[in-house]
C-alpha cells in the first residue's frame, strides 16, 4: 500500500557567518528518496524557505558525485525540478503524511532549530503515532520539538545521529552552533553512536535514525519495514 512520506529538506546554503558553503548532503536526499519512489511511495519535498535546495558542493564532487544514487539525480529532469520548487514548511499540514524523514547535510544545523514550523510538524507526527525518520545531521530537526507532557521528543529513546567525534574528525566542531550528539544527550536521547563512517542506523518506538551519510541506505530500509507493517 503506498503511503506519503514528507521530506524536510535544509534552505541553508553556508556555515554561519563564515561564507563557507553547504547545504543538504546530495546522497542521504537521493538514496532514501529514490528507495522511498521505487517502492511505490509518494514523497512531498519541503524546506524552510520553500523554493530551491542547495547541495552541499563537496557532496556533488569528487568521489561522493559516483553513489548511484547521486548519478541518477543529477540525471533526473523531474527530481531536479521538485528540489528547485520545494513548498515552505510553513504551507503544510501533517495530517495525510504517514511518516517525515530529514535529509542531513551541515546546512540543516543553522535552519532547522529554531524552525516553528519544523517544531509543529514534528510534534504532529509525534502526536499521530507517526514514523520520524531522520539520518546524520537531519537528526537536528527533532531537537526543539516536545511531547505532550512537555519532555523532548527523544527523551528515553534510542537515536543515532553524526557523532561529536566524526564532527571533530572532519575539522568542524568550532564552526558548529553547536554539537548535535551533545545536545541530544543533553535532551535526554539514549545516544547510540558506532565507529567513526560506520553504517549504523537504529530504530526506536516512532523514531528511525542513522549516524552519518553512509548510514542512508540502513535508515530507509528500516522506514520501509516501518512502512510496510
Amino acid at each position: 500500500m503506498s503511503k506519503h512520506i514528507l521530506m524536510i529538506i535544509t534552505s541553508n546554503d553556508r556555515m554561519g557567518d563564515t561564507g563557507k558553503p553547504t547545504g543538504v548532503w546530495a546522497e542521504e536526499l537521493a538514496v532514501p528518496y529514490y528507495a522511498l519512489i521505487d517502492a511505490g511511495h509518494t514523497v512531498t519535498l519541503a524546506s524552510p524557505k520553500g523554493g530551491m535546495i542547495p547541495l552541499d558542493p563537496s557532496s556533488v564532487t569528487g568521489e561522493a558525485s559516483h553513489d548511484p544514487a547521486v548519478v541518477r539525480m543529477n540525471g533526473d529532469a523531474a527530481l531536479q525540478a521538485l528540489l528547485a520548487a520545494t513548498r515552505p514548511v510553513a504551507d503544510i499540514e501533517f495530517a495525510g503524511f504517514d511518516a517525515v524523514f530529514f535529509p542531513g547535510g551541515h546546512g540543516t544545523m543553522w535552519d532547522l532549530p529554531g524552525n516553528a514550523d519544523v517544531r509543529r510538524l514534528v510534534e504532529a507526527a509525534h502526536a499521530q503515532g507517526k514514523w520520524i525518520s531522520a539520518v546524520c545531521h537531519g537528526v537536528v530537526g527533532l531537537v526543539d520539538a516536545r511531547r505532550t507532557d512537555g519532555q523532548s521528543v527523544v527523551a528515553g529513546q534510542h537515536i543515532s545521529a553524526f557523532t561529536d567525534a566524526e564532527e571533530a574528525a572532519v575539522g568542524l566542531t568550532a564552526l558548529m552552533p553547536f554539537l548535535l550528539e551533545s545536545r541530544l544527550r543533553e535532551l535526554g536521547a539514549d545516544f547510540q553512536p558506532a565507529a567513526n563512517w560506520q553504517a549504523f542506523a537504529v530504530r526506536d518506538g516512532q523514531f528511525i535514525t542513522g549516524q552519518n551519510p553512509q548510514s542512508s541506505k540502513q535508515v530507509v530500509e528500516l522506514l520501509l519495514a516501518a512502512l510496510a507493517e
